[in-house]
């Protein structure tokens, strides 16, 4: 299922929808320009949320936009066990769920 092809595909939706599909283009660009932080921050966290979501397309893309801005092997690691300690954290807060008073 999972084939970098399928993203051309992306193209029907700026057709069947183009007003919203322009504004979530225009919004996706302004968001991974340098601001309050920097590009390879914002790169770096969009790798660990890929991680976490499992988008295999949005982390292969945002590797590589993280490398372009500067992430090596190191910090994408460091990243990754975030992305791992973030999904952790939540399954062992989430099992105070489990006793019930």
């Amino acid at each position: 299922m999972f084939d970098m092809r399928n993203l051309t595909k992306l193209k029907k939706l700026d057709e069947n929808a183009p007003d919203v599909m322009k504004a979530f283009w225009a919004f996706n660009a302004e968001l991974f320009k340098d601001g309050a932080i920097d590009v390879l921050h914002k790169q770096l966290m969009a790798v660990a949320v890929a991680l976490t979501t499992q988008c295999p397309y949005c982390i292969e893309l945002h590797m590589k936009d993280a490398r372009r801005a500067g992430a090596n092997d190191t910090m994408l690691t460091e990243a990754a066990m975030v992305a791992a300690a973030m999904r952790a954290n939540a399954t062992v807060t989430h099992a105070s769920h489990l006793f019930k008073e």
